[in-house]
């Protein structure tokens, strides 16, 4: 169950969450703004995900912050909260397999425009967290740090993040042995041992082995 706040711990934490809303305040007359962002760029196995997301005006939604900065059991009470009280929100994920074939970065836009096209209302502005979409028509907004300086932003790191490590665990049930549900696919000491030991596996981004892989040969 969350922690209740009250008292000044509460006014603070308003405080905090308004100052998280100015980048909405100050794009408001755009139309409906709507904050992007992604988990999944650097590990060595399973899919990239990004989150669209649009926040009513005066949403309040207490703890929301940039997914990294939050406990696992704090992102799901999250996720949860953050689709409720959403205008409207989407999900789009990129395979491991499109990963390799047109490289990290664009995978990672072609999810961003597959979460886009799935909103349900069409925003006004885009609140991107410190990239530029290419082949979008909509203004955007790039952020440096965006996750941790506006609320949409937060709202659509914290969706992709639960979203992808909710696909790792369930990776971890389909690949024995490579530790997924754990580590979520990132290069750890296990991670790279485990692919030593067993050899790459259907979710591994084989552009993202070769060196791990040269190693193990040469050793």
């Amino acid at each position: 169950m969350a922690r209740v706040l009250k008292g000044e711990a509460l006014e603070k934490e308003l405080q905090r969450l308004e100052e998280m809303r100015r980048f909405e305040r100050e794009y408001a007359a755009s139309g409906p703004v709507c904050g992007i962002d992604e988990a999944g760029r650097g590990p060595l196995a399973g899919p990239v995900a990004a989150a669209a997301v649009i926040l009513p005006e005066n949403a309040r939604i207490l703890r929301l912050n940039d997914s990294k900065k939050l406990s696992p059991k704090v992102r799901d009470e999250l996720f949860e909260e953050i689709k409720e009280k959403a205008v409207a929100w989407s999900v789009g994920i990129a395979s491991p397999a499109r990963i390799d074939e047109i490289n990290i970065l664009q995978a990672t836009y072609e999810a961003m425009r597959e979460a886009l096209a799935g909103l349900s209302v069409a925003p006004g502005v885009l609140l991107n967290d410190a990239v530029t979409i290419p082949g979008v028509s909509i203004p955007q907004v790039p952020i440096i740090k965006g996750d941790a300086k506006s609320l949409s932003i937060a709202a659509a790191s914290i969706l992709a993040k639960v979203t992808r490590d909710r696909m790792m665990e369930e990776y971890g049930n389909v690949f024995p042995g490579y530790g997924f549900e754990k580590h979520k696919g990132y290069g750890t000491a296990a991670h790279m041992e485990a692919i030593r030991q067993l050899g790459p596996c259907p979710i591994h981004r084989r552009t993202f082995l070769k060196n791990i892989l040269e190693t193990g040969e040469e050793g």
